[in-house]
């Protein structure tokens, strides 16, 4: 298990829910924040809960939906001069659940790939070769275990999208010290995954963090949060080292 002290890590959709949560675990380990929403208000009160904390913090407002807004984020955090180490991909959107799922409007494709997996992919692709440049970096992208429900299915191709392309770049990133893996935070009572779903949004940690702390060198794996459900971080850490290899 690898210290994050002293790190960079970047977390989207932090200002709310399972990226809230994670920014509070890596904050306490020491970890540097840049957290992305769509507002810098939405961030702030996180930022001052931070400030006594000796860590550097920031905020990034960008919104995932314009690949214009992503870039331009993108080049504010370069201009910064920071070496990003670790990349939560945490942001998503669930865009409506189709009844009737033969009318299902195209704008839920093209919404939901853009946020979904475009966003994702265009963050991946701007800080994976600076990663590889240094020896180091953790990616995490955020998938869901939604299946066989076509009335979702513009959400659920696009995370099959993101899973496709992660899996496939961990292939050439696997045996180095640059990881891109999957996590599974499961249905959650969360913006995203709304009032009526069975698990708190406290029980996606530690699963969706611990690719930021493996030191196995291993990538293309989907950490499910219910696989460490009850664990401390480090024996979460441990049980994904030991028991869940790479599926190349």
């Amino acid at each position: 298990m690898i210290s994050i002290q002293g790190k960079w890590a970047l977390i989207t959709g932090a200002s709310r829910g399972i990226g809230k949560l994670a920014a509070k675990e890596l904050a306490a380990r020491g970890c540097n924040l840049i957290l992305w929403s769509r507002s810098l208000e939405h961030t702030a009160p996180l930022i001052e809960e931070f400030s006594d904390l000796p860590i550097s913090c920031f905020g990034i407002a960008a919104d995932l939906a314009d690949p214009s807004s992503v870039e331009a984020a993108l080049a504010e955090i370069d201009a910064k001069g920071i070496q990003v180490d670790i990349v939560l991909n945490n942001a998503g959107v669930q865009i409506a659940y189709r009844t009737d799922y033969f009318t299902t409007p195209i704008s839920d494709y093209t919404t939901s790939f853009q946020i979904n997996t475009i966003a994702p992919m265009m963050i991946c692709y701007h800080f994976l070769p600076k990663m590889i440049a240094n020896g180091f970096g953790r990616i995490v992208n955020t998938t869901s275990g939604i299946a066989l429900e076509p009335e979702q299915a513009g959400y659920s191709a696009s995370k099959a999208g993101l899973d496709k392309i992660t899996i496939d770049i961990g292939s050439k990133m696997n045996g180095t010290d640059v990881t891109i893996n999957l996590t599974d935070p499961g249905w959650c009572r969360t913006d995203l995954g709304g009032p009526n779903a069975p698990n708190a949004p406290e029980s996606a940690i530690p699963g969706v963090i611990v690719g930021a702390f493996v030191s196995d060198k291993q990538s293309g794996r989907c950490f499910r949060a219910s696989d460490f459900y009850g664990m401390t971080l480090e024996e979460a850490v441990a049980k994904a080292e030991t028991e869940m290899k790479a599926p190349y």
